[in-house]
């Protein structure tokens, strides 16, 4: 873990700023966690020793393999003592450090319980992760936790929702123009800018004028052809985050006119949740992480919607470790492909870097015309828009 740098350092002197040797002995005494065996000889005073106090809370105990030693301190099992831990780091560090000792802390010491209380949810750093815990704590929640668990999920929620709306709306946009355009118009459905913009190389400058050998425009009846969007979402536990993105994004895509968007979510149960669309928050409630997986089953279902295949993307977001009749699943693909669907499989859309995911049936995908590869949030939108104009899939180099 990355030590702090944001707190006050030992002095060389009285009134002397730090020297860089004495910065590093204090960061070297922040990560090793002090008594004689971490051979800085740094003593901490302070805030400094505030800071220490917290991460030995966290990462004092029964870590020998990474310390050599046990340090003393621990949270406990008190909804008290850690609230007071939750405040402390969050005065220490920096936001993105805090989640990171949040999940931690929740993975490392089992804190998932404590989080069905309301005191520790207000003190809690809201992100991604946390909204996937409390999720899959949504069954066990007790009522009065319920509430400021919804709040804590809206806060996350909305946050994402204006980081990422924007962007999407205006590129899916453009591809949706795109798609829609003729190349034979009306004269008064000729796009006149796009049409000049391709035939400058033909101007007359005798003439002062463009001839315009391409028209562009748009067909009424294109105008008025939906795209149709199936996201078909893994619930199982480890596409927590994945599940919290892909409903946001599900209803960024319901708010534009010009996408009829379906959301669907399984594990070894199929569950559409089209019509709660208007609320995220109401979705990702109405899902139920953890338990198996059968893609082949929530396939079926989404082939059962497709009325306008050549029209239709469906997007599975799956790690692809398959419970049902495998053979099946790609028989449905090969179908679907086979019938105009665009087909994007994604093996996560987050931000937690490479996956783990079943290579075989990723590999037997890829053969069928449908690579399966990890999307971040942000790539979302091009890969949304190539799959609405038909070109090739932006895939990223790592996939």
């Amino acid at each position: 873990m990355t030590t702090p740098t944001n707190g006050p350092v030992r002095s060389a002197g009285p009134g002397s700023p730090p020297s860089g040797g004495d910065e590093r002995l204090r960061r070297w005494r922040l990560v090793l966690g002090g008594d004689t065996a971490d051979g800085t000889g740094c003593a901490l005073g302070g805030r400094d020793a505030a800071m220490d106090g917290a991460l030995a809370a966290l990462y004092g105990k029964g870590d020998k393999a990474r310390q050599g030693r046990d340090r003393s301190a621990g949270l406990g099992a008190s909804a008290p003592s850690v609230a007071r831990w939750l405040g402390d780091i969050r005065t220490y560090f920096p936001s993105s450090v805090v989640q990171v000792m949040q999940r931690d802390a929740i993975d490392r010491l089992g804190l998932s319980t404590l989080l069905l209380e309301p005191e520790m949810l207000e003190a809690v750093e809201a992100d991604v992760h946390l909204v996937g815990t409390l999720l899959s704590l949504n069954k066990a929640m007790p009522e009065t936790t319920k509430e400021t668990a919804r709040a804590v999920v809206r806060k996350v929620v909305e946050d994402l929702e204006k980081r990422l709306a924007t962007r999407t709306r205006a590129t899916l946009t453009g591809a949706l123009d795109r798609s829609a355009r003729i190349s034979r118009p009306r004269h008064h459905d000729i796009d006149w800018n796009r049409t000049i913009a391709a035939n400058l190389k033909h101007y007359l400058p005798e003439y002062r004028t463009v001839v315009p050998e391409r028209l562009i425009g748009y067909g009424r009846a294109a105008q008025s052809v939906k795209k149709e969007v199936i996201l078909c979402i893994d619930q199982s536990g480890s596409m927590a985050a994945s599940v919290v993105y892909a409903s946001v994004f599900g209803a960024v895509l319901a708010s534009m006119r010009s996408i009829s968007t379906r959301l669907v979510v399984f594990d070894t149960a199929v569950v559409d949740l089209t019509d709660q669309l208007d609320d995220p928050v109401d979705v990702l409630f109405g899902t139920q992480l953890g338990g198996g997986t059968d893609i082949n089953r929530a396939l079926a279902y989404c082939q059962s919607q497709i009325t306008r295949p050549s029209e239709t993307v469906v997007v599975l977001i799956s790690d692809l470790y398959e419970g049902g009749i495998r053979n099946e699943m790609l028989k449905r693909v090969a179908a679907m492909k086979a019938s105009g669907v665009q087909f994007v499989t994604l093996l996560a859309l987050s931000d937690e870097g490479a996956p783990a995911y079943d290579r075989e049936h990723a590999a037997a995908l890829g053969a069928l015309g449908a690579p399966a590869f990890a999307c971040t949030p942000d790539l979302f939108p091009e890969i949304m828009a190539a799959a609405i104009e038909k070109r090739p899939l932006p895939i990223p180099d790592s996939a």
